[in-house]
């Protein structure tokens, strides 16, 4: 898979947008980051799943998913290698990480109205 292929997946996502954040190309729904391009560096992409969710795609494809770094990656962040990806695992964890996003954002819309 190439970077155009996963930013042409990720854009797929129905209310996805385009940004940038710390000079990477980043997937947002409702504002919030659901996926990147370029970390940790250009042959790479990332989602933003649960650990729960981190797991079973390391043990379905570990050759194609790894934690990223550090805190990050303990908390879900997955990074992708995109030679090696398969169009139907990444589809799926794209759809996954922008749920888990926008249902975080439901919550935190749900919280400030009983404010």
């Amino acid at each position: 898979m190439t970077s155009e292929k996963f930013r042409r997946m990720a854009l797929a996502i129905p209310n996805a947008l385009e940004s940038a954040h710390m000079n990477h190309p980043d997937f947002r729904v409702a504002g919030k980051v659901f996926a990147s391009l370029g970390y940790p560096d250009d042959k790479h992409g990332m989602v933003k799943l649960t650990s729960e969710q981190q797991s079973t795609f390391l043990r379905k494809a570990p050759s194609i998913f790894a934690p990223c770094a550090g805190a990050w990656g303990k908390r879900g962040a997955t990074s992708v290698r995109l030679a090696l990806a398969r169009v139907d695992l990444v589809h799926a964890a794209l759809d996954a990480a922008s749920k888990n996003v926008a249902s975080i954002e439901k919550a935190n819309q749900r919280r400030s109205r009983k404010r």
